[in-house]
Formats: structure tokens, C-alpha cells, sequence
């Protein structure tokens, strides 16, 4: 299966003593370490960009999850008026998902502190989802395989389980992103009337949840097929071997997808039609979002189909080669590419391209099997008539959820007003009467060094 590849940004170098003054003088070293830590993330970030081939996202995630908590403190030390600020700090990012008349990622510069934790969460959640691909890409068509042993196919399957929870952290990340930090920087955008990229716009990155709980559970599909596929590669077909899960669940778990995939471009398709961004989203996103909208929605129709011949009885004949003929007319439609059709740059596009038509192939060959199966049975036996789409649509189930949302919860800041070392101290003095002083009277009380 191929999965949407996320080309992480880039970022330029800062100093934090250049534009954040220290009263106390209590924080040097701490603004220091950040420092260090936004210049490492800027090392990882752009020695990855020179790699052509797999990339370490794991240290990509172990970097940013280090600096996070940094960033957090100077923004809550800020806030306290602890640390003061010399001027508007400005970050600069190379954007992900926003489109150009050039075709390449623009430069763009982001204004506060805020600006730059988004920027930094968003390529974590880029990192999560591009290490879920790696992990999938690097596990093959394993359930054709009929010479892997069992131990084999669990640990592939145990594989597919790290990849869907990477996806549900991105998914979580995207989410927050949306309703807790995107709508702060958009208010501060509007007051400083510049615009953001639609990277930073929380509808996009709400369409970037939805996509990520939908590939999420395309994987989880994959491995509750595992089995089966495996006990039936030799001659799929009637019947359904006895590993197989209920063809309805499914069935309803494509729908799930179609509906996660749907709302995802939606969102995305237009979201400088407001107004609110400086580019749209890129055609590759947009397109992607289409073409795994229509795929599922084509195999979602096939399981329907093989449930009703499976399980509907004699009644359900028709509906059984209804269904069928339907999610062969739709993966026909989209065989030779779907939307994204000549839009892939590279070799890695290509392969996900042609990946794509592989599987669809594939299904086409399973779909003409059942499809033959059922209709010489109808034709035959149950002499049902083929209800019109428009019939087969009002019987078509609301989907089901397998996967969900793994909620982000920031780390604590690293030092400062709100860290844990200060809260203890804070909790030691008041403890100690009223002799001592206050810990919440003097900037920087539980930072010695």
C-alpha cells in the first residue's frame, strides 16, 4: 500500500540571547541549551533534506520532543515577564503542503514564539506519519508470501501495529494543532495582517488528522486481513477461508475510510478561498485525498458485495452482483492512476504510483472471481433482479471506527514559572512559614545553578 510521503521543512538558524533579554541573569544557560537544541533540530532537519535514501525519523522525533519542552519554558518565562523580549522574534520555515507558481517549498518568515512551536509540531507529526510509511514500505506484500512461517507473519503483523500507532500520534498532534495552537497564531496573524501558509491554518491541519486516522486504518484493514489473505493467496475466491473476519465489518471499515478521506479534502481543497492563506494546499495532497477516497470506496462495495452473496440468503443474490459490478466499474476508473495521474516528480512517486495500480489490479482480478461466482449463482438458483445503484446505495451501512486518536499531551516546560522544579521549590518554601520569602516574589525562583 502506498501512503502519502510528507517532504519535512527546513528552518534557519536563531540565537535566542539575540532577541530575548534576561533581567535576572538566572536564564543564560537555559537560553543557552535552547539554543543548542532549535540548532540541532535545524542540523537533523537539513542533513535529512540532503538523504536520498531511508531517513532517520526516529531522531527527527527524539529532537523535537527535546527541544519542545525548551521552547515552552522561554514562551512561559515571556508570559511571566521574567524574560523580556527585545523585539518580535522571526523564524524562518520552508513550508510542507503549500503550493507555488514555481512548484517548490517557499521560504516563509513566521513572527513569535508560538509561530515556531507550531512549525515544530507539525514536523513532528510529518515525522510520525513518514516513519509509519517507512515501516509499511519496508514490510513487502508479506500475505502473498506462502513460504513465511507464522512467527514471520506476527512480527509483520506487530509491525503494522507500530505503524498504525505512529499515525494516531500524528493524528493527535494535528488535532491539537488545530484547536489549541492554530487559532492563537491566526489571531495573531489577523492583528499583524500577514498571511499564514495553509500549513498553519487549523482547518488544513484538521484534514491532516482525518487522513491520518484513515491510513491508520487502512493498516488496521490490512492486518485483520492478514491471516485470511495468507490461507487463500493460492486461490482467492468463494469460499472465504475461516480466518476471514466478517466481510460487513469490512465493508463498514472502508466506509470509515472513505468518510475520513472525504472530510480531509474537503477541508483542504480550497483553504486560501477565505482568504486566510498566502497559497493553497499542493495538487498532491489534494489528489492523493481523491484517489484513496475512491479506492475505498470501491473495495468498501466489494465486501458489500460478498457479504450479501456470503450471508444475505437467496434475497440477496442480486445485490450480491449489484454491489460487485459497482466497485468494478469504480476501480476501472481509477486503474490507470486516479486524480494524481502524471503528477509524480519522482522515483519515489513513481513507485507509489505504480503501487497503487498493482493493488488495483489486483482487485479487479478477486472482484471478476467473486463476481463470476455470484452471478452464475443468481442466474442460476436464486434469479434475483440486479437492484440500480440508487437502490444499492440506501442499503450502504455507516462506517466503523478500529483506530483512534491518540490525544497529545505536551510535555512539561524544561524550566521556569510552570516547570516541576519550580513548583517544588515553590512548594518547600511556602512550607518553610512566613519567614521565608515568597517563592512567586522574584523572577527565576527554583533556577540555581
Amino acid at each position: 500500500m502506498a501512503m502519502f510521503l510528507y517532504d519535512l521543512s527546513t528552518t534557519g538558524a536563531i540565537s535566542f540571547s539575540d532577541f530575548i533579554n534576561d533581567p535576572s541573569s538566572l536564564y543564560t544557560r537555559r537560553l543557552s541549551e535552547a539554543t543548542q537544541l532549535r540548532s540541532r533540530l535545524r542540523g537533523i532537519l537539513k542533513e535529512t533534506k540532503r538523504i536520498d535514501g531511508e531517513k532517520d525519523y526516529v531522531t527527527i522525533i527524539k529532537v523535537i520532543d527535546d527541544y519542545l519542552p525548551h521552547l515552552q519554558s522561554v514562551m512561559d518565562c515571556v508570559a511571566h515577564k521574567e524574560l523580556e523580549l527585545k523585539a518580535e522574534p522571526v523564524f524562518s520555515w520552508r513550508t510542507t503542503l503549500s503550493s507555488s507558481s514555481l512548484n517548490v517549498s517557499p521560504k516563509i518568515s513566521l513572527q513569535s514564539l508560538n509561530a515556531d512551536n507550531a512549525c515544530s509540531l507539525l514536523t513532528c507529526a510529518f515525522a510520525h506519519a513518514n516513519l509509519a510509511r517507512t515501516i509499511v514500505g519496508n514490510l513487502g506484500p508479506y500475505e502473498y508470501d506462502r513460504a513465511i512461517s507464522q512467527v514471520e507473519r506476527e512480527a509483520k503483523e506487530e509491525q503494522l501495529k507500530h505503524a498504525t500507532s505512529h499515525l494516531c500520534q500524528a493524528s493527535g498532534i494535528f488535532t491539537y494543532l488545530s484547536e489549541t495552537i492554530l487559532p492563537q497564531l491566526q489571531t495573531s496573524a489577523s492583528t499583524s495582517k500577514f498571511k499564514l501558509p495553509s500549513d498553519l491554518l487549523p482547518e488544513v491541519s484538521t484534514a491532516l488528522s482525518r487522513m491520518s486516522l484513515a491510513e491508520a486504518q487502512t493498516i488496521a484493514i490490512r492486518k485483520l486481513l492478514s491471516k485470511s489473505f495468507y490461507d487463500s493467496n493460492i486461490a482467492p475466491g468463494p469460499p472465504l477461508p475461516k480466518s476471514h473476519p466478517a466481510p460487513g465489518l469490512i465493508a463498514k471499515l472502508h466506509l470509515e475510510c472513505v468518510s475520513l478521506y472525504s472530510t480531509a479534502r474537503t477541508l483542504a481543497k480550497t483553504p486560501s478561498a477565505s482568504s486566510k492563506s498566502s497559497e493553497d494546499v499542493s495538487p498532491e495532497l489534494r489528489h492523493y485525498l481523491a484517489d484513496e477516497t475512491a479506492l475505498n470506496s470501491a473495495l468498501a462495495k466489494k465486501w458489500l458485495g460478498i457479504d450479501a452473496g456470503e450471508n444475505g440468503g437467496q434475497k440477496r443474490g442480486g445485490d450480491a452482483v449489484g454491489f460487485l459490478i459497482w466497485a468494478k466499474k469504480e476501480l476501472q476508473e481509477i486503474k490507470d492512476g486516479g486524480k494524481g495521474a502524471g503528477l509524480a516528480k519522482g522515483d519515489k512517486e513513481r513507485k507509489d504510483r505504480n503501487l497503487r495500480k498493482e493493488k488495483v489490479a489486483r482487485e479487479l482480478e478477486t472482484i471478476d472471481i467473486w463476481l463470476k461466482h455470484y452471478k452464475k449463482i443468481n442466474d442460476t438458483i436464486h434469479f434475483q433482479p440486479i437492484p440500480s445503484q440508487a437502490e444499492l446505495q440506501s442499503r450502504i451501512p455507516t462506517g466503523v471506527s478500529a483506530v483512534f486518536v491518540t490525544r497529545y499531551v505536551p510535555q512539561k516546560p524544561a524550566f521556569g514559572p510552570d516547570s516541576d522544579a519550580r513548583m517544588q521549590k515553590e512548594q518547600e518554601m511556602s512550607g518553610q512559614g512566613d519567614s521565608m520569602p515568597s517563592s512567586s516574589t522574584y523572577a527565576g525562583a527554583g533556577e540555581y545553578y
